[in-house]
């Protein structure tokens, strides 16, 4: 693993990915003065008023509409805007996946879907708030590219990557708090259809988004230190279309893989990780996430540990994965 990044791990930094989200969008829109913001009565949470503030003209908060956000957004971008469209996960896609489909998807528009409050971390709010399907559900609409960030630099680049791309984009962000694991060097060099490999490996290969890529490198930390093992770690932050050069290299050079994500373990990124080396490279794999189960109110890292989206379980599940080629 690299030293500097060892060195962030040993004394992160916490970052809010919402806040990044919003004083992103602050600067993108005095650059750009087509972009434009609609919310669903949660632009103070997911901090999107903070554009609101600046571009009082650009903002749309609709109310508790969220079906009407998605259609008020391909209307705006029909229009020649670039438009972004925020609420929780829960209700889009939760409650907009046909207006998400025909509305942006189909007709191949320029809006910009950015969910906050995705995944168990969400806490207290309970399985009805937490979304453990969006992926999954975002990945199989036809033309719609997935970006899942993994702390607050990274988030802030693929708010920019996307505001700049033509066309339909998912972007997923987290309620909590988080470590910061990018340099601003790393996080320039992402692309749509890119990853970030933060440490190479020989034994085995964790492909990682989201939350779990901080965890990721702290269960390939626990690995050298405790078993000799040397394990990479890829951040998979670009879901669809997926980095496949880097996902084979990996996974022929190392011959055992784990994916990890905050997210059921049907159909989100583990699973596209799978069908696609299936078919292009038959590989020892396991997979972390939720297990096909709802969630439960309780603090965002009981539930995390619960649910073993842990840096230990990453591990166990490396080790795990091992010991299937030697059986």
């Amino acid at each position: 693993m690299k030293e500097e990044v060892l060195a962030r791990l040993e004394k992160p930094k916490i970052g809010s990915m919402r806040e990044s989200y919003g004083e992103t969008l602050a600067r993108l829109g005095a650059e750009n003065k087509k972009i434009v913001v609609v919310g669903a009565d949660t632009t103070g949470s997911i901090k999107t008023s903070i554009f609101g503030q600046k571009f009082p003209e650009r903002f749309f908060n609709v109310g508790i509409a969220e079906q009407n956000m998605i259609s008020v957004a391909a209307g705006l971008a029909m229009a020649d805007k670039v438009a972004f469209a925020s609420t929780y996960a829960v209700f889009a896609p939760g409650k907009c996946v046909d207006q998400m489909r025909n509305a942006i998807a189909y007709p191949q528009i320029d809006v910009k879907l950015v969910a906050s409050h995705a995944g168990i971390s969400v806490g207290p709010d309970g399985a009805s708030h937490q979304e453990l399907e969006d992926i999954a559900t975002m990945r199989a609409i036809p033309q719609m590219k997935v970006m899942v960030p993994s702390d607050s630099i990274s988030t802030s680049k693929i708010i920019e990557i996307a505001s700049k791309t033509h066309g339909p984009f998912y972007v997923r962000i987290s309620r909590p708090n988080i470590p910061t694991i990018y340099s601003q060097k790393e996080a320039d060099a992402m692309t749509v259809g890119g990853s970030t490999v933060f440490a190479e490996g020989t034994d085995a290969t964790i492909f990682a988004c989201g939350l779990l890529v901080y965890e990721s490198l702290v269960a390939a930390k626990k690995l050298a230190v405790e078993n000799g093992l040397s394990v990479g770690v890829v951040d998979l932050y670009s879901i669809k279309p997926m980095d496949s050069s880097t996902i084979i290299k990996n996974a022929r050079s190392t011959g055992h893989v784990v994916t990890a994500e905050e997210h059921n373990i049907m159909g989100g990124m583990g699973g596209a990780v799978s069908e696609f080396l299936s078919e292009e490279c038959p590989t020892f794999m396991k997979r972390v996430g939720t297990m096909d189960t709802f969630g439960e109110s309780g603090e965002d890292k009981d539930l995390m540990v619960k649910y073993g989206l842990t840096a230990n379980n990453i591990a166990n599940k490396v080790l795990a994965v091992r010991s299937l080629s030697r059986r």
